[in-house]
């Protein structure tokens, strides 16, 4: 085929906040009409300072309707159609469009200042309209079910069962932040990672959580203000602290005990993955100023890097040409490129152009791989299914040849 079938690792859905209500258990409906405006003033104030309203609202201009494909399945299809994608992650939303699950169960899934059963509640009132959602084109998406294992690892593991009874997703979300729990080497999350290695449930950390107050203080509670450079701060780490369970599960012989355990890191860069692996691989390797630890590895029969090619994926989304650049180092069969649609922060509505400046000048088969065939082997696409949306969709091979293109977007340097 001359074109390139391109799924993205990387994409944001939910409902509009009020219309949550209707997928929600009846009992907790009331809550629900309490906190609804709490939380929509909430992600008001955030956006000021995270999406800076002015430059959101340029951005903005001419592109609502295009921008409802965030919960409205037709306009997605419009939109994924004209970025020349085949296949999609579906993660909740977030503050673009004010359509997060409710009661703190989006993507950060925090535990401070959230009540753990309507966390739960919110977590599956959103999945039960995902599912609804990926059914409406299922050889084309793979939903990411919210999970706020952290209080109960037991009913997690149930509801991960539950979950592929009952629907299509087979894909979940969970905290990357574990707050005062006990940090993901602990024995208590066994069930958890045992069902998600039955079952074949991929496991997901997305960047956004981080330990909050660190950050920002008590902002923006209280009327208080930002702290001097809490965003600086902020967007430095973030990427650290998405990528920190790979470490726990990796030395903590999670992925020794499950070897067909999947785990993916969503949009927290890929730059951090070469000098990491390094590291763990030269404690691994135990020099002689390591002799004095004692025995810390032989639970372990791979060494981490290999660890991470065989169990771990890395959804590159926002990536820029620079990281490509290391994806021998990264390895290149743990890339998967995404567009992070609906967010400004991603490709869209400039797709076209962002994939050339990342990959033109790379050969064919490294090209294929990180747009759309690692994400297919990974997540388990039907190609053939496929094939004939790629036909009629995806970009033409012939306009990533020749030189690289001057490098004007923001994320090709």
């Amino acid at each position: 085929m001359d074109r390139y079938l391109v799924i993205s690792s990387d994409c944001h859905a939910g409902l509009q906040p009020g219309d949550y209500r209707d997928y929600l258990d009846p009992q907790h409906r009331e809550a629900f009409d309490v906190a609804l405006p709490l939380q929509i003033a909430q992600m008001e104030e955030s956006a000021k300072t995270f999406l800076v309203a002015d430059i959101n609202e340029e951005w903005r201009k001419g592109r609502d309707e295009a921008l409802t494909g965030a919960w409205d399945h037709d306009q997605r299809v419009r939109v994924l159609d004209a970025d020349g994608v085949a296949g999609e992650i579906v993660f909740p939303d977030g503050i673009t469009e004010m359509n997060t699950p409710p009661f703190g169960a989006g993507l950060g899934l925090p535990t401070e200042g959230v009540d753990p059963e309507l966390q739960w509640a919110g977590a599956k009132a959103h999945n039960r309209w995902l599912a609804e959602l990926c059914e409406m084109a299922p050889e084309r998406r793979v939903g990411v079910a919210v999970v706020p294992m952290l209080w109960d690892v037991e009913r997690a593991a149930e509801y991960v069962r539950e979950l592929r009874r009952t629907t299509n997703l087979r894909a979940v979300l969970i905290p990357n932040v574990w707050g005062a729990f006990a940090p993901y080497h602990h024995p208590r999350y066994e069930p958890f990672w045992r069902v998600c290695a039955e079952l074949d449930v991929i496991i997901h950390f997305h960047s956004g959580a981080t330990p909050r107050k660190d950050h920002f203080g008590e902002w923006p509670a209280n009327s208080s203000e930002l702290l001097p450079g809490s965003v600086g701060i902020y967007i430095t780490e973030v990427s650290w602290f998405v990528a920190r369970p790979i470490t726990y599960l990796i030395w903590g012989g999670v992925f020794e005990r499950h070897p067909t355990l999947k785990v993916v890191v969503t949009e927290g860069t890929c730059s951090w993955a070469p000098e990491l692996l390094k590291l763990m691989d030269l404690r691994y390797d135990h020099g002689a100023e390591d002799q004095k630890l004692g025995d810390y590895r032989s639970h372990m029969s791979l060494r981490p890097s290999e660890y991470f090619r065989r169990n771990v994926a890395l959804g590159a989304s926002c990536v820029r040409r620079s990281e490509v650049e290391q994806r021998h180092d990264i390895g290149l069969e743990t890339i998967m490129w995404g567009t992070d649609f609906p967010h400004p922060e991603g490709s869209w509505p400039h797709t076209h152009q962002d994939m050339r400046e990342v990959f033109t000048g790379l050969p064919d088969d490294e090209v294929a791989a990180m747009l759309g065939g690692n994400a297919a082997r990974f997540y388990g696409f039907d190609t053939e299914k496929l094939a004939p949306l790629v036909a009629r969709i995806g970009p033409e091979k012939q306009q990533f040849r020749g030189e690289t293109p001057e490098l004007v977007g923001t994320r090709a340097s």
